[in-house]
């Protein structure tokens, strides 16, 4: 247990300091600044937010946040990248988003006024982004969303086909009451 502690700390550490990561400026900076090492900085900052997403003000705010602007800008940049793999990851991404969000909508209701929920969101949304080959979005993805998906793909064809027609049908008839 203790040579795995070790290596999430070096692969962390190294994460840090890693110049093409976004927060590295930020983090050599207060490392600069305080002269607290980067790593402690960090977790200092994981220990800071998980109190404020319990006890904070607008931590329904900050986990939005949390879950929608790392992932936008990293798909920004996987689209603006030559390479498909990154496109993908954050497609997968954005998919097991609008998926939960679906869902939460329904149990918002009663979930919301548990203690640890908004944390409980947040380290969901970062386990799901989180830069591993099999993070919380590829998991829900592979197990939850595409077997559905690929159960009932035919028939969501076949009705979006149906829908689409039925509206062209319907402008085409509005159209042609009111130019007549």
């Amino acid at each position: 247990m203790g040579s795995r502690i070790t290596g999430c700390k070096e692969s962390l550490d190294k994460a840090l300091h890693d110049d093409s990561h976004p927060w590295t400026f930020v983090f050599a900076w207060m490392e600069e600044k305080t002269g607290v090492k980067r790593l402690y900085i960090f977790l200092a900052a994981i220990v800071f937010t998980a109190i404020y997403m319990v006890f904070g003000y607008a931590a329904q705010l900050f986990c939005g946040v949390i879950g929608f602007v790392y992932p936008a800008y990293c798909s920004i940049k996987a689209l603006e990248s030559p390479g498909k793999d990154d496109d993908t990851k954050w497609l997968t991404y954005w998919v097991v988003f609008a998926a939960f969000s679906i869902v939460e909508y329904f149990s918002d209701f009663l979930l919301h006024w548990f203690p640890f929920y908004w944390l409980a969101k947040c380290l969901f949304h970062i386990w799901c982004f989180v830069p591993l080959e099999s993070n919380g979005s590829m998991v829900i993805y592979h197990r939850i969303i595409r077997p559905k998906f690929l159960k009932h793909q035919e028939q969501v064809d076949n009705t979006l086909r149906d829908l689409a027609g039925s509206a062209t049908k319907l402008a085409a008839e509005n159209l042609f009451k009111k130019s007549s």
